[in-house]
């Protein structure tokens, strides 16, 4: 691996500065292409890219986001959150973003790892931590569901062990549930913590919208009815509009607009080439709207952006 090692830049071996560095080589050894890759720790992903890349539009489900090398910047909705390795990004709840790596070069690749989480893995990692109505007003304080982190050794040491794991396989099944728990035990113990765990914890206003927006992301097909909504977070529709923008900084109706138009995509781009059929697919009842409103988030008309991303496929 040692053509790969060298487009490593090398780093003073002490503190974060010397994680930083072999968990860059471990990233490196295991990614032999650009873009997003699965590793055999079934919930975590690893990064790369070897330049900048134009915004890409994606579904992010809750997890955790640590930059090793390189910078990368998200917008939800038309707020922008950028992370690198000073810091972390955690989203809690389902989000669809549009994303693009900012800072990165054939010598000095992106490199991040990507760990999806649940929220049954918060609560049980979260041991101690305050409940509603212990300490801070955990139950009727709302905030984001995506945030940006200062990064610390302590979760840095956390990853680090676990993607030296990658290098013994046989030791996956038996210890990667031990060190993702205390990894994540070092997230709800971070300056995010409480966050994360309002969106885990039952009850709490985080976690009842947390249940609308999963309801939104899987029944993206299906008309949107606000009252049933606002009756299944038990709150009326103008309280859930507010509060779900508050989180998603979005409105029920254009998340589901965004979520409706990345599976059109996914459909035009893998199973089918009528973009009718994709917009009714996803719930549309009129092509031209669904058109209209595609072109509007991706720049171009269904054919045309099709024709645009294969030709960059097929570019490398």
């Amino acid at each position: 691996m040692k053509e790969k090692d060298s487009a490593i830049q090398t780093m003073p071996d002490n503190g974060l500065e010397a994680k930083r560095s072999e968990l860059a080589r471990l990233i490196v050894k295991h990614t032999s292409v650009e873009g997003p890759q699965r590793t055999a720790i079934p919930s975590l992903n690893l990064i790369r890219a070897d330049r900048p890349n134009g915004p890409t539009h994606s579904l992010y489900r809750p997890s955790l986001c640590i930059v090793v090398q390189g910078a990368k910047e998200v917008l939800v909705g038309r707020e922008s959150f950028t992370y690198d390795p000073a810091t972390y990004l955690v989203t809690s709840v389902e989000l669809p973003i549009k994303g693009r790596v900012v800072q990165a070069s054939p010598e000095q690749p992106y490199l991040s790892a990507q760990l999806y989480f649940t929220a049954d893995q918060i609560v049980s990692a979260g041991g101690g931590a305050e409940q509603p109505g212990q300490g801070e007003p955990e139950a009727s304080v709302l905030r984001r569901g995506v945030g940006v982190g200062r990064m610390d050794e302590m979760l840095l040491d956390s990853l680090l062990r676990l993607l030296r794991l990658l290098d013994t396989p046989d030791d996956i099944e038996a210890l990667s549930p031990l060190m993702i728990r205390e990894l994540l035990y070092r997230v709800t113990r971070g300056e995010l913590g409480g966050q994360v765990r309002r969106f885990a914890a039952a009850g709490t206003l985080s976690q009842r919208i947390a249940g609308v927006v999963r309801r939104i992301q899987l029944d993206y097909a299906e008309p949107l009815r606000v009252d049933e909504l606002a009756e299944q977070a038990h709150m009326s529709e103008s309280s859930l509009y507010a509060h779900f923008k508050e989180v998603t900084n979005l409105t029920p109706i254009q998340y589901q607009k965004r979520i409706r138009l990345q599976e059109a995509r996914r459909l035009l781009l893998s199973e089918t080439s009528e973009a009718a059929e994709a917009a009714f697919r996803v719930g549309y009842e009129s092509p031209s709207q669904f058109s209209r409103e595609y072109s509007r988030m991706f720049g171009l008309p269904p054919a045309r952006d099709m024709k645009r991303m294969r030709e960059e496929l097929a570019g490398g």
